[in-house]
């Protein structure tokens, strides 16, 4: 194998010898910054695009203090996030970030979740994208603690939602022995993960929107299968379903799974779920995996999904396209979310650096419908997006009754 001769890399010295000038009034002239007479700024520029000059990302980083890095982050476990999800709704998110941040003269990075390493340690980031996080989410606190400035894709919404949960009359749902008897986190306490600023993901509308589909289709008695977390999604589901079952007059089923077991755990909870109560006739999962999950108790325990039982999950991704039956999900509109969580945090990255409050600080969110846009004062402009909108798959099929 030969060896190639390596091609020079023209550095800021060639072009101050080239236009007779020193490195200083190279970097002055091309950077807009210091006292250039308006001639020698133009030579300058002139010789560095002969030259095919290019400025030093790295030296630039020095010089400015920034990485002019974003990244997306989550601490959704591995169980849920891993495997074919994985291919899913982080990733579909992270290629609409990706490409906003590159417009906004940003690199964007991805860092899975993993249980194991504090991927915010590991990063030189001037900011973060924080998906989903938990109450108590560690990432969120340890961007906190390093005095990076964030957005959360989901909004800090979840602790109030906890709180109706826990004190709205009749929205105490008859918890099914399938929750394998440990407690349900409670609400009332400011969240670590809570953000000035946040993209609502709609979580009770898409809750609401697959409830009223699931009873459209003629069910009586559906059930809920959720996650431990008192993440947002969880919570909304929580609550919308309550609120539904006490106006429509079913009983409250609720099974739950420890997010951390997976879809394993899933399939173990929804079997015990549809042991006891033989009379479910749908299920709504807002995690895919607990869905897939739950796919595998139905057809082990003899129902027909999409037939006898009706099972309906949130993320209209990978894991509800390839099930068997296919899945009905939601379109949660990830392009725009991932657009608008960039431009507002590049937006507060500029207007507001100190980013994210204290806990329990009042927020500014935009959600499906909105693009929300940080503004020194912390006002948002809004523009139009889409909404959540139902996906109808084979797994919802069943005759009305």
């Amino acid at each position: 194998m030969s060896d190639l001769p390596r091609a020079h890399r023209v550095t800021i010295a060639d072009v101050a010898r080239e236009a007779g000038v020193s490195r200083t009034t190279v970097s002055h002239a091309l950077s807009g910054q210091g006292k250039v007479n308006a001639a020698t700024r133009a030579k300058v520029k002139e010789v560095a695009d002969r030259l095919n000059y290019r400025p030093s990302a790295r030296a630039q980083s020095l010089r400015s203090g920034k990485s002019q890095t974003l990244a997306l982050l989550s601490s959704m476990p591995a169980a849920v996030s891993a495997g074919p999800s994985q291919l899913g709704f982080f990733t579909e998110l992270a290629m609409g970030c990706a490409r906003t941040a590159l417009l906004e003269g940003y690199v964007f990075v991805l860092a899975p979740p993993n249980e194991e390493t504090d991927p915010v340690d590991l990063l030189d980031i001037d900011g973060a994208i924080l998906l989903e996080p938990a109450a108590d989410d560690p990432i969120a606190e340890a961007l906190r603690a390093r005095g990076v400035p964030y957005v959360t894709i989901d909004g800090p919404g979840a602790e109030a939602g906890a709180e109706r949960e826990a004190g709205e009359p009749g929205s105490d749902p008859r918890v099914s022995a399938a929750r394998g008897g440990e407690p349900a986190a409670e609400g009332g306490e400011p969240s670590a993960a809570d953000s000035r600023w946040s993209i609502d993901l709609h979580h009770e509308r898409t809750a609401q929107l697959l409830l009223d589909h699931l009873l459209d289709q003629g069910a009586r008695q559906p059930a809920l299968l959720v996650g431990r977390s008192r993440r947002g999604a969880q919570t909304a589901a929580r609550e919308i379903y309550a609120q539904t079952a006490s106006a429509r007059g079913f009983a409250p089923l609720i099974a739950e799974a420890d997010e951390t077991t997976g879809e394993d755990g899933a399939y173990a909870a929804a079997a015990r779920l549809l042991a006891a109560h033989p009379d479910i006739d749908a299920l709504l999962a807002p995690i895919d995996t607990f869905a897939t999950g739950a796919v595998r108790a139905a057809q082990e325990a003899g129902r027909t999904v999409g037939g006898d039982l009706l099972i309906a999950t949130r993320y209209d991704g990978l894991r509800a396209r390839t099930s068997t039956p296919p899945l009905t999900a939601v379109d949660l509109g990830l392009e725009a979310i991932s657009t608008a969580a960039v431009e507002m945090l590049v937006a507060v990255l500029k207007y507001d650096p100190t980013g994210p409050t204290g806990p329990g600080e009042p927020g500014k969110s935009a959600s499906p419908g909105e693009t929300a846009t940080a503004t020194a004062t912390g006002t948002a402009a809004s523009a139009t997006m889409p909404g959540p909108a139902l996906v109808v798959r084979e797994s919802t099929a069943g005759s009305r009754r």
